[in-house]
């Protein structure tokens, strides 16, 4: 398996995470960002869990793109297509990690509506940060 297959397969398995997590278990995800329950009894929190549906609807995409991609490695010619597909899943994980600074930064005033740094939650904030380096570095790699 090359460098790229195992890229390419982590890509889906984190994606394909993503979807069980935000739409399978949602209720999960819900308690997980609000962790107080007495915060949960009210529209809003429902609305938050019902969200996950469509989180999860982008990660299953996502999840099955790559596993299209794992199956496709001789589709495509050059470096630079490869590139611009890695750059795409750069920008994917790169936004759901620079979702989760700002929350951080308020984490460490002791601050927050999650704890960034705990649980579920600090596993998502390094493998997307991770996935990101991963991808874009190989990227540049096929740019070059």
């Amino acid at each position: 398996m090359t460098a790229l297959q195992i890229l390419l397969l982590l890509n889906a398995i984190w994606y394909a995470m993503g979807f069980y997590a935000f739409y399978v278990r949602r209720n999960v995800f819900g308690k997980v960002l609000v962790p107080n329950r007495e915060h949960r009894s009210n529209s809003a929190y429902e609305a938050l869990v019902e969200s996950g549906r469509f989180m999860g609807g982008f990660n299953f995409a996502l999840s099955a793109l790559n596993v299209m991609l794992l199956f496709n490695i001789g589709g495509f010619e050059s470096g630079g297509q490869w590139a611009t597909l890695l750059v795409f899943n750069a920008l994917a994980h790169g936004s759901q990690f620079a979702g989760n600074i700002p929350m951080a930064l308020e984490n460490r005033r002791g601050k927050g509506l999650w704890n960034v740094f705990k649980g579920v939650m600090l596993r998502i904030f390094v493998i997307d940060f991770v996935l990101m380096v991963a991808n874009a570095a190989f990227a540049l790699a096929l740019f070059t």
